[in-house]
C-alpha cells in the first residue's frame, strides 16, 4: 500500500520565500490582480485598478478581446516559436511596451526601479512617467534600458524641455507625449477611498494601514513618495507634496493643439509616439505630422468614460494607416493571446500598466518578471495552438470577429 502510494503522491517543497510562495498562487494576471488586492491597502489598489466614472471603458477594454476568436491552422510545423518582432527599427523578444504609471513607489519601495530592472533584463521597453517616484537618472543609471520617456504637453516648456534634456542626457530612446489629459478624468474610486497625493490620515486610512501591516512597515521606512522629476523645479523646494500636486493639476494645458508637436519634434532629436490617441481621424493627422507611432489608448479608461475600448480601433486605424506609421495598442490586455489578437488586427506591439502592476504588488521585482513570463509563454503557446510559427507571420486571417 505504501508503495503504491508513493507513486502517486509527491510532497510539494516548502517555499520560505513570501513572494515566491505568493507568486506559485497565481496563474495568470487576474490572479496576481486578487493578491494585490489582499496585499494593498484599499486606496492604494483603487488607485492602481480603477476607471473613471462607472468604468464602463475600462471594463469594455477588456471585453472587446473576448469578441475577437482565433481561426487555428493545424499541421504546420510550429517546432520552433518565435515571439520577437521590431519596433521602432529595433528587436524586441517580445511585442510588448510597459506603459507609464505614475506613484509607483506606492506600490512597494522600489517601485520604478524594481519595474525597470526586470525589464532590462527581458529587453522590453519601459516607458517612465513623469510623475514617477524614481527619477530619470535614478531609473537610467540602476538598469541598461531601454528606456522611453513619458511627457505632458505642460504649460511651464521650460520645465518640459529641461525634462527632455534630462531624459535625453541619460540615453533615453524615445519620447511618449500623453495627450489624452487635458483636464483629469474623474476618477470616483479615489475619490472614494480617499486617495490623494500627499495622503491625508483618517480613521479609515489608519484601520486599512493595521489590516495591511506589511506594506505599511515597508512604508514607513523607506524614503518620503514624492514626484521625483519636478521635485525643487519651479515650485518650492519640493519639501511641500500638497503644493507640489497642486502646481501639476495647474500645468495641465487646455489648449494644446497639433502645433504643440511641432514644438517637441524641435526639442526632441529622435522617435516621437503620441498616446492617447481614439480615432481614425487623428491617427491620419499623426501621421501627415511624421509621427512614426502612435499608441491607442483610452489612458486605460481613467480620463473619458465612454470612450471606445482600444482594440476596437486597431483595424480601422490600420486599414487607414498602417502603411505610414507604427500603431502600439494600449488598454485590455491579460494574456498574450490578447498580444496576438491586437497584432492580428495590425498593431505592432501591445502596452501593459495594470498588469505589472499587480505583478509589482504581489511579488515585487520578480513579481514583475513573472508578469512578464506568463505573457511570453502564453503568446508562445498561442501561436504554436494556432498554427502560427512567429509573431511576424500574424495576420488579419488568424482572427474573425464574433458577430
Amino acid at each position: 500500500m505504501f508503495k503504491t502510494l508513493q507513486s502517486v503522491m509527491r510532497f510539494r517543497p516548502i517555499e520560505f520565500d513570501g513572494d515566491l510562495r505568493r507568486l506559485r498562487r497565481a496563474v495568470n494576471v487576474d490572479g496576481l490582480r486578487r493578491i494585490a488586492r489582499q496585499r494593498l491597502p484599499r486606496s492604494v489598489f483603487n488607485y492602481i485598478d480603477g476607471g473613471a466614472d462607472d468604468e464602463l471603458t475600462m471594463v469594455r477594454n477588456q471585453q472587446g478581446f473576448e469578441q475577437i476568436e482565433f481561426r487555428p491552422r493545424v499541421l504546420c510545423n510550429i517546432q520552433e516559436i518565435d515571439t520577437s518582432t521590431t519596433l521602432l527599427g529595433k528587436r524586441l523578444p517580445l511585442p510588448l511596451v510597459f506603459s507609464p504609471t505614475g506613484m509607483t513607489r506606492a506600490v512597494t519601495p522600489g517601485g520604478e526601479m524594481d519595474v525597470a530592472r526586470s525589464t532590462a533584463r527581458s529587453e522590453i521597453p519601459y516607458v517612465l512617467s513623469t510623475l514617477s517616484t524614481c527619477s530619470i537618472e535614478e531609473v537610467a543609471q540602476g538598469s541598461s534600458g531601454p528606456h522611453w520617456f513619458q511627457v505632458y504637453v505642460w504649460k511651464d516648456r521650460v520645465l518640459v524641455k529641461e525634462l527632455l534634456d534630462r531624459a535625453a542626457q541619460a540615453g533615453y530612446e524615445a519620447i511618449v507625449i500623453t495627450v489624452d489629459t487635458t483636464v483629469l478624468g474623474n476618477r470616483e474610486r479615489d475619490l472614494r477611498s480617499g486617495f490623494t497625493v500627499p495622503p491625508k490620515l483618517g480613521l479609515d486610512t489608519i484601520l486599512d494601514g493595521i489590516l495591511h501591516p506589511s506594506w505599511t512597515w515597508r512604508f514607513v521606512r523607506s524614503k518620503p513618495i514624492l514626484f521625483s522629476n519636478v521635485v525643487g523645479k519651479s515650485v518650492a523646494d519640493g519639501n511641500d507634496p500638497a503644493s507640489l500636486s497642486q502646481y501639476l493639476k495647474d500645468q495641465f494645458d487646455s489648449s494644446i493643439s497639433w502645433k504643440d508637436i511641432e514644438w517637441f519634434q524641435q526639442h526632441w532629436n529622435g522617435p516621437i509616439l503620441i498616446k492617447g490617441i481614439q480615432s481614425v481621424e487623428d491617427a491620419r493627422l499623426a501621421a501627415k505630422a511624421g509621427i512614426p507611432a502612435i499608441i491607442v489608448s483610452n489612458h486605460g479608461g481613467r480620463q473619458l468614460d465612454g470612450a471606445p475600448p482600444a482594440i476596437e480601433l486597431i483595424e480601422p486605424i490600420a486599414d487607414a494607416v498602417g502603411s505610414d506609421l507604427e500603431i502600439l495598442c494600449d488598454g485590455g490586455i491579460r494574456r498574450g493571446s490578447d498580444i496576438a489578437k491586437a497584432i492580428a488586427l495590425g498593431a505592432r506591439a501591445c502596452m501593459i500598466g495594470r498588469p505589472y502592476l499587480y505583478g509589482l504588488a504581489t511579488g515585487g521585482e520578480r513579481g514583475v518578471d513573472f508578469t512578464i513570463r506568463l505573457l511570453q509563454e502564453d503568446l508562445a503557446r498561442t501561436l504554436a495552438l494556432t498554427g502560427c510559427p512567429s509573431v511576424q507571420e500574424i495576420g488579419r486571417d488568424l482572427v474573425r470577429i464574433r458577430p
